[in-house]
């Protein structure tokens, strides 16, 4: 499942705690990544490109340690063993860009003007995220490549910061919508699915996560005809 479409039974609620595994560490909320030793933020950085670039299993610790400019003890020193590493940095970037995510549905979606410009305008700014989060994006691609080889306790912490969350927020948005009358939503958490799929996996999907850009006049046209068939299926009467 992908970074943006994993859906959630559960109710929705953009609050929504994220839920880990009790064997693995979290990842840092941003405050107290400001109080982290430098040597451990230099050692997550390093993790994100060679993680992203070579992917998980073919990734060494030695090769994270050149990176980082540190030692290979000094890595064991911060994390147990590569996989709380790479645990550390997919939950990380996830609840980033979730988190980022969220404020641009609060921002886009909390006071309507017009139904279609605005949600095409928050599909384009989610859109957005691929470039801003770049390294983030070049680990869902290795996610979704090596799943095979990433624990299921990995996967399920990482769906829960990122795919889930995301999709609780907008089956919150999707439900809001319904209640005001701007939408004819059977199911909030269904129609969540539905705009994530035409119009941000829209354009993730065919560009394998921005790693083939497409040109900006051609997001734009997805993502409007997304929009489209959104309100085709969900809009109300008249």
């Amino acid at each position: 499942m992908t970074e943006q479409t994993a859906p959630d039974a559960r109710p929705a609620d953009p609050a929504a705690t994220t839920a880990t595994a009790p064997d693995a560490t979290p990842a840092a909320p941003a405050a107290a990544r400001r109080g982290m030793p430098e040597k451990r933020v230099a050692i997550a950085r390093a993790a994100r490109t060679v993680f992203g670039r070579e992917g998980y299993t073919r990734t060494s610790v030695d090769a994270i340690a050149a990176e980082a400019g540190v030692s290979k003890r000094t890595i064991y020193n911060h994390f147990a063993d590569k996989e709380q590493l790479f645990r550390s940095v997919i939950l990380e970037g996830a609840t980033t860009v979730a988190a980022t995510q969220a404020k641009i549905a609060d921002r886009h979606l909390r006071k309507i003007v017009d139904l279609r410009t605005d949600l095409v305008d928050f599909g384009l700014e989610r859109v957005d995220s691929l470039t801003t989060f770049a390294e983030h994006w070049a680990l869902v691609r290795t996610i979704e490549a090596e799943a095979l080889h990433i624990r299921p306790a990995v996967l399920e912490a990482w769906q829960d910061a990122g795919p889930r969350e995301t999709h609780r927020v907008l089956t919150h948005w999707m439900a809001e919508f319904a209640e005001r009358g701007l939408l004819v939503v059977p199911d909030p958490a269904e129609a969540a699915r539905m705009l994530n799929l035409l119009t941000f996996l829209a354009v993730a999907q065919p560009t394998f996560y921005g790693a083939l850009p497409m040109p900006a006049e051609r997001i734009a046209e997805v993502v409007e005809h997304g929009v489209a068939a959104f309100l085709a299926v969900y809009g109300t009467p008249g």
